[in-house]
């Protein structure tokens, strides 16, 4: 089964109502060989609060050293968002082999007049898939009330209730009490309950907690009691007080904790109402280490206060109260009642801006005039119809809005076009505002992540082979059929791109260009005109030439809501000024300033660790004689880049101190500016660390780029490096250092990376990060079989799609097992795999050996017939004949025993 059958089998299931009860859901799972007792799970219900919730427990969990499996509703642009395990989303693959094997079942279920809902089967789908992926625990957000929702049919470890407020009574009931009862009955004997409900609905969660024999810890704003009094009164102090102490950047906030947990923390999610949601989480998480930990989650042992701190301000959680932009201000929110949209009133409140415009976009079944009252007077609205049968007519919304006192109002179709017109005509100065639904916030973001793919396929020994391996990452079954892979791969020879679009679209951008004799092909849930079931975007891929192209263009442009689609066709196609993005180089390097290294071929950076337990060269280079030496055999074998590290991350390294670490760095850092070539700027200096004080006091001491492991992932480290406007270089990564035990699943690598890296590119470019300066490292040995290093070296090229320098990361690394190389054996390894990345467009690649791979990209350049200019090419070959040999000579004889030593994949 392929998965856009699977995907369109799931999404059929939506035709069937909600039934309360676990009974049905249980007999799946009964099936499926009660996967739900291989796992520990956390329950989330609440009425407000509880994705967020259940975001931050599972990112201070991972924090913690646990593989943690992530389940919420409902999904932005894929159904595999839904599920997560350590952060990466459940493949295709893993998707089409569950409905593969439970399809029979349910069709019989179906035929007995017992259908299972949606939401049912994917919620065993999650449950199945931590199982088998066979994480330390999984934290369930509850879809609808608690007591019958599908997530109570595991018995968890730990739960929570956020709060409780009229919602669903038609289900529910009728009342705070009902409902309250109705959620709180997720508890579980000796599994603590975690809540911050106030008045009438926390009696009731205590009432029902207390009969299940459930211990109860409460969370409370700073200055209230357990029940939410003023304090002084009779009630007993809260387990946990919140305080919200405001915003502190466009997209943070700070939050003091005082109880049970004392401190200011940092959270990527802004409004007063989330400091309340970072308590519960907090609370939370502290219980369900407990229970792992001595099965007595009563005890709450203190979690380790850097993964509160990490886990914390890391837990972003896109659509809600999301910033993409800060001139004008440009804000992404689903809430879609008056309720939600009061509190989007008041967190917008802590923004200085001057006229908001809206865009709006909604269901037909919402109370549009009451939601838009709720909001703060807008100047103007646009108002736009995301791509699902249920969204209301702009028409309709446009009314809506001038009866709620909106008095320019534009009726318009295009969830992204609206956007751009609303961004265009507000000043720097203001606000712009995306509200309604979390199907319009889907369509603006997936039209502002869109990723057109240049896509490999004339390499190799089989460029057919190649061409089918490109399709079928498009989403295009390999099997026969009328638009197969093995169908269309003639058509593949000329510049091939991938993209996602809606299913109307894809359809109408493949028949415009096989019109004008170009060749595409359509994968996932499309094939066919009209709407995709679930909202998902479909995979198209196109090939022609670039004339082809151009005519593609003119018709695209003159067609409402493609504009953009067309720019960043042209942009990849290097059509209107843009550049090819094929050969040595990425696509937007060359517009990056001309003194950086990697604008002219493929840079080396040699690496300089400062440590005693890197996995290659640790302890070689910590007196500062001998860094200075290093650095020195380095310049005169070609090195363009210096790369200094302060910290080990390979797998098993034992975290260094702050201040150790920059006790480290810095003297390195000074020591290294008598080498003529680093004090006059030839050489250039960066420093690999994840933590931003590091970073300050490296730039500070003369670095010139950052380099982090991962990937910006501290929102202060994007402050620091916005601030100093230096180069960065992201790099994607699940965890650093590396947990060998872990083994993530991948759909397509490349594809993955990619899509991982455009998430982190957008917070930089939010933080004020100048994308010029930014490089992006796809983490060879960073949770990537060696297979999939190998084809990230491969597919280098792909990722022009980041408008970015590439750098690759592969010296040494384990990856060379699968070829025969042990960790004493590598060094040639290491060299045919540069000229290999050279060739397939790195910009730059970090190596410990400068001599022999900077010989390696100079042959490389040499073939592409772009040989760096004058005759460096010479030097560098000059230089790896005496001291550049002598450099690879002496960590040839270093690294015998300590490499050997090695066994998992390293990085240093």
């Amino acid at each position: 089964m392929h998965y856009h059958e699977a995907a369109a089998f799931l999404f059929d299931l939506r035709r069937f109502s909600v039934k309360p009860g676990t009974e049905r859901i249980a007999a799946l799972l009964d099936h499926l060989g009660n996967p739900e007792e291989d796992v520990s799970f956390v329950q989330v219900a609440g009425s407000n609060g509880k994705g967020s919730t259940a975001r931050m427990t599972e990112s201070i969990l991972r924090e913690a050293g646990l593989s943690v499996g992530l389940y919420t509703s409902p999904h932005l642009s894929a159904l595999s968002e839904r599920i997560r395990v350590d952060g990466l989303e459940m493949t295709d693959e893993a998707i089409a082999d569950f409905v593969a094997e439970v399809k029979p079942w349910l069709v019989e279920r179906a035929a007995a007049g017992e259908p299972l809902t949606f939401f049912e089967v994917v919620t065993a789908m999650a449950v199945h898939d931590f199982a088998r992926r066979e994480v330390d625990v999984a934290v369930l957000e509850v879809g609808l009330g608690g007591e019958y929702d599908a997530t109570s049919a595991v018995d968890p470890v730990t739960t929570a209730v956020t709060n409780v407020s009229l919602e669903h009574t038609a289900v529910l009931g009728d009342t705070i009490e009902e409902i309250a009862r109705t959620k709180a009955r997720i508890a579980e004997p000796d599994a603590p309950l975690v809540t911050a409900c106030e008045g009438e609905a926390l009696s009731v969660v205590r009432e029902v907690a207390r009969e299940a024999g459930a211990p109860v810890a409460t969370v409370a704003r700073a200055g209230e009691d357990a029940d939410g009094n003023a304090e002084g009164g009779d009630g007993a102090d809260p387990t946990l007080s919140v305080a919200y102490e405001g915003r502190v950047s466009p997209t943070d906030a700070e939050v003091t904790l005082s109880g049970e947990v004392d401190g200011t923390y940092r959270i990527p999610l802004v409004g007063d109402h989330q400091a309340t949601n970072a308590g519960i989480a907090v609370a939370l998480a502290r219980r369900t280490a407990g229970a792992l930990g001595d099965g007595d989650g009563g005890s709450a042992p203190d979690l380790p206060d850097a993964a509160v701190r990490d886990g914390l301000a890391r837990a972003t959680w896109p659509g809600r109260f999301e910033v993409v932009n800060t001139a004008p201000l440009t804000v992404l929110d689903g809430a879609h009642n008056p309720a939600a949209c009061r509190t989007l009133a008041g967190t917008l409140a802590e923004y200085d801006y001057d006229d908001l415009h809206l865009v709006y976009g909604a269901m037909h079944d919402k109370d549009h005039a009451s939601a838009a009252s709720a909001l703060p007077d807008a100047a103007s609205a646009v108002t736009c119809r995301p791509d699902l049968d249920r969204a209301e007519d702009p028409e309709v919304l446009a009314a809506a809005l001038r009866s709620a006192g909106v008095d320019d109002v534009t009726a318009g179709d295009d969830v992204a076009a609206a956007l751009d017109a609303a961004v265009e005509r507000a000043a720097p100065g203001d606000c712009v505002l995306l509200v309604g639904s979390l199907f319009a916030v889907a369509e603006a973001r997936a039209a502002r992540m869109r990723t057109v793919t240049p896509r490999s396929v004339g390499g190799g020994n089989d460029p057919a082979a190649n061409a089918v391996r490109a399709l079928d990452a498009g989403g295009v079954p390999p099997e026969t059929g009328a638009d197969s892979a093995a169908d269309r791969t003639e058509g593949i020879d000329h510049r091939v791109l991938s993209l996602r679009l809606r299913g109307d679209r894809a359809e109408r951008i493949a028949a415009a260009l096989r019109a004008v004799g170009g060749e595409a092909a359509i994968g996932g849930l499309g094939g066919g005109e009209g709407r995709v079931p679930g909202g998902e975007r479909v995979p198209v891929t196109l090939a022609g030439t670039v004339a082809e192209y151009r005519e593609l263009l003119g018709r695209l442009r003159e067609r409402e809501g493609f504009a953009g689609i067309a720019d960043d066709i042209a942009d990849r196609v290097g059509i209107d000024g843009g550049d090819s993005g094929s050969g040595s180089g990425s696509g937007t390097a060359g517009s990056a300033p001309d003194d950086y290294p990697w604008t002219d071929g493929t840079a080396v950076m040699g690496v300089l660790n400062v440590t005693p337990d890197s996995f290659h060269d640790g302890g070689r280079h910590a007196a500062l004689d001998d860094a200075v030496a290093g650095v020195e055999r380095m310049v005169e074998a070609g090195v363009d880049i210096v790369d200094v590290g302060g910290e080990s991350t390979r797998p098993g390294a034992e975290p260094v101190p702050v201040d150790e670490e920059i006790d480290r760095v810095v003297p390195t850092l000074e020591a290294i500016q008598s080498v003529s070539a680093v004090a006059d700027g030839d050489v250039l200096v960066s420093v690999d660390t994840r933590k931003p004080a590091v970073a300050a006091a490296a730039l500070a001491a003369g670095a010139d780029i950052i380099n982090d492991v991962t990937g910006l992932a501290d929102p202060e480290m994007r402050e620091v490096v916005a601030d100093a406007g230096c180069p960065v270089v992201v790099m994607h990564s699940l965890e650093a250092p590396v947990d060998p035990t872990n083994d993530p699943e991948y759909d397509d690598a490349v594809d993955d990376v990619i899509a991982a890296l455009r998430e982190r590119l957008a917070l930089a470019e939010t933080a004020g990060i100048d994308r010029e300066k930014v490089i992006v490292d796809p983490g060879i040995g960073f949770g990537k079989s060696a297979a999939e290093a190998f084809e990230l070296i491969d597919r280098a090229g792909e990722f022009d799609a980041l408008d970015c320098p590439v750098l690759i990361g592969h010296s040494h690394k384990s990856m060379y097992g699968a070829v025969d190389r042990g960790p004493d054996d590598r060094e040639h390894a290491t060299v045919a795999a540069t000229a290999l990345a050279a060739d397939r467009g790195a910009d730059i690649v970090r190596v410990h050996d400068v001599a022999e791979n900077r010989a390696a990209v100079d042959v490389a350049a040499a073939v592409n017939g772009s040989l760096r200019g004058g005759d460096g090419g010479g030097e560098a070959g000059e230089g790896g004949g005496d001291d550049g040999g002598g450099e690879a000579g002496d960590e040839s004889d270093d690294r015998g025993p300590e490499v050997g030593a090695e066994a998992d994949d390293p990085d240093e």
